[in-house]
């Protein structure tokens, strides 16, 4: 049964145990998720998809996302360069020819999406959708994307997921998605350090100049071993000194086609999913764990707990990772 068909926009408070751990406030132009263990907001108009900017925060520490927002959508792609706006600046996409399949770009172009909500036990889930309208020379418009977010009691992160079911038959078609979300700094003033589980930690400093995505920290699938974990994160300063990590993680590596982790007024922590042929009506998606973490180790346990996983459902008896 799909999320959608489960409950719309229905705002009860949970009467006691777990459930009353977390709490769901509906405003015009946003939701408030408030668990034990964070706080969040899914914006329903203006720069839309996700988990909204400035607004992820572990109760833990204080700490506080510093960017534009967590698991933000784009648009569908493919490869090599068309004469279709998608800017040759190499400096914002370096030499990586790829041209749009379907926009608009979500997040700032959707304007608006309707967030509907399941509340399960021990757990809340947010599902966004979107249908692509904007087709690229040669292709269709028309699918669609699914975005899903479970927040649960007791847990410092968000499992999430989306799903593309694309009207298009391609050679190769790929999406785009930030994630865990970009990083806004001066300097190196709001994180300590960044990590890239298929290279390693990254001091601050290594991002106080602009850079191409293709300059430094490129991922290409195929160009060397496949990493054992998918893990991108940073490790924020709270009042000053090292504090946790936030952490996005793609539960299946193999599912990443290429990703970004380069310095343009800001470290932009592009990701791109799929990047393989797809037959008309085909579904295609990944699964995320984006969330609050003590340390590596920490990042490593819980990605093991969910490795493999391709697909976050949501049925009438609470959620599973497929």
């Amino acid at each position: 049964m799909r999320l959608s068909l489960l409950l719309t926009l229905l705002l009860v408070p949970a009467a006691s145990g777990q459930e009353a751990m977390i709490q769901v406030q509906d405003f015009d132009d946003h939701l408030a998720i408030k668990t034990d263990q964070l706080e969040a907001k899914i914006r329903k108009k203006g720069y839309v998809s996700g988990i909204a900017q400035g607004s992820f925060v572990d109760k833990k520490t204080g700490a506080r996302e510093a960017g534009f927002g967590l698991h933000i959508m784009d648009f569908l792609l493919a490869p090599g360069w068309r004469d279709d706006g998608y800017t040759r600046d190499q400096k914002l996409h370096g030499d990586l020819p790829k041209h749009y399949v379907e926009g608009p770009q979500i997040c700032t172009q959707a304007k608006a999406l309707t967030p509907r909500i399941a509340r399960g036990k021990d757990f809340v889930a947010v599902e966004l959708s979107y249908q692509f309208h904007q087709p690229g020379k040669g292709y269709k418009a028309g699918s669609v994307w699914t975005q899903t977010l479970v927040f649960q009691a007791g847990k410092r992160y968000v499992l999430c997921g989306e799903t593309i079911k694309s009207v298009n038959a391609a050679d190769n078609l790929f999406y785009r998605i930030d994630m865990p979300g970009h990083v806004k700094h001066k300097a190196g003033d709001t994180f300590t350090q960044v990590y890239l589980s298929y290279h390693g930690v990254i001091p601050a400093k290594e991002f106080r100049r602009d850079f191409g995505p293709d300059e430094k920290f490129l991922y290409q699938r195929g160009k060397g071993k496949t990493p054992e974990r998918f893990i991108r994160a940073y490790q924020l300063k709270v009042g000053g000194k090292p504090g946790p990590w936030l952490a996005g993680m793609t539960l299946d590596p193999d599912l990443v086609h290429e990703a970004w982790c380069h310095q343009r007024g800001y470290i932009c922590f592009i990701q791109e999913l799929h990047g393989r042929a797809v037959r008309e009506g085909e579904v295609f998606g990944a699964a995320y764990v984006v969330g609050y973490f003590d340390d590596l180790d920490d990042m490593h346990r819980t990605y093991d707990r969910y490795k493999g996983k391709r697909t976050l459902l949501v049925t009438g008896n609470g959620f599973a990772l497929r």
